[in-house]
C-alpha cells in the first residue's frame, strides 16, 4: 500500500481525483512533482494499466526525476510513459511518420543547424541578409509552426511584403528538410498533430492507449502542444494538468497563457484543485511575491503560505553603480561563507545575460568561485557538432545538413567551390546532396582530380555505414576518429584550446559508453538511432547539476524551477527589469509576463533575499540613470529592510 500520510489534504484530493479533466494550480514550492508521482503510483494502484497512463513534461530533468519517484513508489512504475513532449512526439514518429511521407529514420537538426539551412534558403531566393536576419526569419518559422501553420497558410494569410517573403522562405526550407529526411525541434510537435489530424487510425490508436494523460508546466504550453494535448484526451477525458499561471513567463518563445486560464472552459466538468501551501520559503518572502503578483489582472488566484516561520526580511539596496553593485554582492556571500555558508547557497539571478559581466568582474577580483549557465553549451561546440554530424550522415544518408559540414572536415581537399557546385547540383535536380555524390560525372565543371578526392570521401562514409551496422555507438566513434584523424590533427596543433577540444571529443565517447550502459541496464535500444535521439531532445536547463562548490550565475528564465538557500536578484531597475520594451510596447501582457518573472524570482529563495539596484549603469557602452523598478515599490514595506 501507498502511503499517503506524507500528503496535505489539497494534495490528497489532486491524488485521488482520477478521473475526468483535473486543473491543479501549483503555486511556487507547493511540491508539485510529490502530488503528481504519488498520483500515478495511486492509479497504479488501483489498477490502472501503466501502458494506458502518459506523463509529460518539459524538461528531461523533470521526466527523470519524476521517473524514479514513481518507480521508488510501486513497482509497475518504470512501464509508465514519462518523458518531455519533444520526446513522447518522437517515439511516436519513429514508429508512424511513413505514414506521413517521412522516413522513420529523420534527423533531428538543431537551432543552429537550422538558422543555417534558413540562411542558405533566404540567399537562394535574393534575399538580404541585413534585410531578412536568418534569426528573425527563424522566428517567423517557428512562431508559424507553434500556431499550426504550414507554409501554404503563411503564404495566403500574409499580406505585406516582409511577411510574403519571410513565408517563402519558410516553403523552400520545409521543402529542403523534406529532402534532407529532417526535422526541426518545432516539427516534431506539429508533424504529429498534422499526422494525427490526417489520419484518424493513428489518432485513435494513442487516444485509446493514453487512456489517462498527466501534463506537467501547462502554463508553458503553447498552441501545438495544447492541440497536441486535446487530441490525445478527445476519446477519454481523462486529463490532468499542472501548473501556476503566476509562473508563466515564456511568452516570447509561444507560450500561450490562456491555455491554463481557459482550461475549464476547453474541458468543461473540469475540477480545480489549489496547492497553496510552500514547502520552500519563509513566510516574508512568501507575503512579498503574493503583493507583488496581485498587482497583475489576468491570473486564477491564490495565495501562497507556509508552516516553516516568518524568517527575515528582505534586504534592499541601491549601489551608486554596477561596480558598486557587484562588491556588494560579493560583501554579501563573504559575510555568509564566514558564518558557515556555502558558496553554492547562493544564486545571483538577472534579467539579461549582458548583466553578469560587472557580477562577474567583481567577483574575479574578490576571488569568489562562480559557475555562470548561458555559455556555448557541450552539444553545441564546433567538434561536438562535427562527430555528431558524422553518425547523423551515416544514419540518416538523406541529411544534407550533416554532409554539407563534414564533406572537407578534417581537410581533405574538397574545396569551396566543388561543395558549391555538386549542392547547385542537388538543388537543381532536386535531390539530396548525398545522393547528388552518387552522380559526380553528371556535374559539369568537376575535374578527375576533384572527383577522385569526393569518390575517396564516400567510400570512407561507406566503411562507416557497414561497420555502424555491426558494432556500437563508442565503437563507431573510435573508428571514425582514428580513420578521419579527426583527434589526431587536433592533438598535433598543441594548444590548450585545441587539448580542451580533444577532451570533449573523448566525453562524448564517454557519453556514449554511458549511454549503452543504461541501454542494457533498463533493456532499451543502444543503436545509434537511438542515442542520436537522446542527444538531440537534451534541453539547454538540464545542464544544471548541483554538486560543485561555487556561486551560481543565471537569468531568471534560466532559475525557473530552482532553488537555493540565498538569491541575490541584481539590477531591478525601470528600463531593465521591467524590460524597456515591456514598458514602451503598452501592452499589458508583456508588463505581467515581466511581474510573473519577477514572483518567480522572488520564490527561487528558501531563507534570504537580497535585492539590487544601481543608480547609474553602463549599458551599450554608455551611462544609463535608472530609477528603481516598480516592482520594488509593490514590495510591502514590513517586508523590507533598506540597506
Amino acid at each position: 500500500m501507498i502511503d499517503l500520510s506524507k500528503l496535505n489534504d489539497r494534495q490528497l484530493e489532486a491524488v485521488q481525483q482520477v478521473d475526468g479533466p483535473l486543473l491543479i494550480l501549483a503555486g511556487a514550492g507547493s511540491g508539485k512533482t510529490h502530488a503528481l508521482t504519488y498520483r500515478i503510483a495511486w492509479m497504479l494502484e488501483n489498477s490502472i494499466h501503466p501502458f494506458n497512463i502518459i506523463a509529460i513534461t518539459f524538461t528531461n530533468k523533470a521526466a527523470r526525476e519524476m521517473r524514479s519517484r514513481v518507480n521508488v513508489l510501486h513497482p509497475s512504475g518504470g512501464h509508465v510513459w514519462v518523458s518531455t513532449f519533444h520526446s513522447s512526439c518522437v517515439r511516436i514518429l519513429r514508429r508512424e511518420v511513413h505514414n506521413y511521407g517521412y522516413d522513420n529514420k529523420f534527423s533531428i537538426i538543431d537551432a543552429d543547424d537550422a538558422e543555417k539551412l534558413v540562411r542558405a534558403c533566404a540567399q537562394e531566393l535574393g534575399l538580404n541578409d541585413k534585410q531578412y536576419p536568418s534569426r528573425a526569419i527563424m522566428s517567423f518559422i517557428s512562431g508559424m509552426k507553434d500556431e499550426l501553420l504550414s507554409y501554404e497558410d503563411a503564404l495566403t494569410q500574409t499580406h505585406d511584403y516582409r511577411s510574403r517573403n519571410m513565408a517563402s522562405v519558410y516553403e523552400l526550407y520545409q521543402k529542403r528538410l523534406k529532402a534532407a529526411n529532417s526535422m526541426d525541434f518545432d516539427d516534431l510537435i506539429y508533424i504529429t498533430v498534422k499526422m494525427f489530424q490526417h489520419n484518424p487510425g493513428i489518432l485513435e490508436r494513442y487516444q485509446s492507449r493514453f487512456m489517462y494523460i498527466l501534463v506537467d508546466e501547462y502554463q508553458d504550453t503553447n498552441t501545438s502542444q495544447y492541440r497536441l494535448v486535446s487530441l490525445l484526451a478527445g476519446k477519454h477525458k481523462n486529463l490532468c494538468v499542472v501548473g501556476d499561471d503566476d509562473q508563466s513567463i515564456y511568452g516570447w518563445r509561444g507560450a500561450n497563457i490562456r491555455n491554463i486560464l481557459d482550461f475549464e472552459k476547453d474541458f468543461p466538468g473540469t475540477k480545480v484543485i489549489k496547492l497553496e501551501q510552500n514547502y520552500r520559503s519563509t513566510q516574508i518572502i512568501l507575503d512579498a511575491a503574493n503583493e507583488i503578483i496581485s498587482n497583475n489582472i489576468y491570473r486564477k488566484g491564490k495565495n501562497l503560505w507556509t508552516e516553516n516561520g516568518k524568517g527575515q526580511r528582505i534586504a534592499y539596496f541601491r549601489a551608486a553603480d554596477d561596480k558598486e553593485e557587484g562588491k556588494f554582492v560579493c560583501a554579501v556571500i563573504r559575510n555568509r561563507k564566514k558564518k558557515g555558508a556555502k558558496y553554492s547557497d547562493f544564486a545571483v539571478l538577472y534579467r539579461t545575460h549582458a548583466q553578469s559581466r560587472s557580477i562577474e568582474d567583481q567577483l574575479v577580483r574578490a576571488g569568489l568561485p562562480y559557475r555562470l549557465f548561458g555559455g556555448v553549451r557541450f552539444y553545441q561546440r564546433m567538434e561536438i557538432k562535427d562527430i555528431l554530424a558524422y553518425l547523423k550522415a551515416i544514419h540518416n544518408p538523406l541529411d544534407s545538413v550533416s554532409y554539407l559540414r563534414i564533406i572537407n572536415v578534417p581537410r581533405r581537399g574538397i574545396g569551396a567551390a566543388t561543395i558549391e557546385l555538386i549542392n547547385k547540383y542537388a538543388i537543381e535536380n532536386d535531390i539530396s546532396f548525398s545522393t547528388a555524390l552518387e552522380e559526380l560525372e553528371h556535374i559539369q565543371g568537376l575535374s578527375s582530380q576533384r572527383q577522385a578526392k569526393v569518390k575517396k570521401f564516400i567510400a570512407l562514409m561507406g566503411e562507416f555505414t557497414k561497420f555502424a551496422e555491426k558494432h556500437s555507438v563508442s565503437e563507431l566513434l573510435h573508428k571514425i576518429l582514428h580513420d578521419t584523424s579527426y583527434a589526431k590533427e587536433l592533438k598535433a596543433i598543441g594548444t590548450e584550446e585545441a587539448d580542451n577540444r580533444v577532451e570533449n571529443i573523448e566525453e562524448l565517447v564517454s557519453k556514449a559508453v554511458e549511454f549503452q550502459n543504461d541501454a542494457k541496464k533498463n533493456n532499451t535500444d543502444a543503436d545509434l538511432g537511438a542515442f542520436l535521439e537522446e542527444v538531440a531532445l537534451v534541453a539547454d536547463i538540464d545542464n544544471y547539476e548541483e554538486g560543485e562548490d561555487a556561486v551560481v550565475l543565471m537569468t531568471l528564465h534560466s532559475a525557473k524551477g530552482l532553488e537555493f538557500p540565498c538569491v541575490l536578484l541584481v539590477g531591478v531597475e525601470e528600463g531593465l527589469f521591467p524590460s524597456y520594451r515591456s514598458i514602451s510596447s503598452g501592452e499589458i501582457h508583456e508588463l505581467e509576463e515581466e511581474r510573473r518573472l519577477c514572483y518567480v524570482g522572488v520564490t527561487r529563495a528558501r531563507r534570504e533575499l537580497y535585492i539590487t539596484c544601481a543608480v547609474e549603469r553602463m549599458q551599450h557602452g554608455r551611462v544609463n540613470y535608472n530609477s528603481p523598478s516598480r516592482f520594488i515599490k509593490e514590495l510591502p514595506e514590513s517586508c523590507v529592510s533598506f540597506l
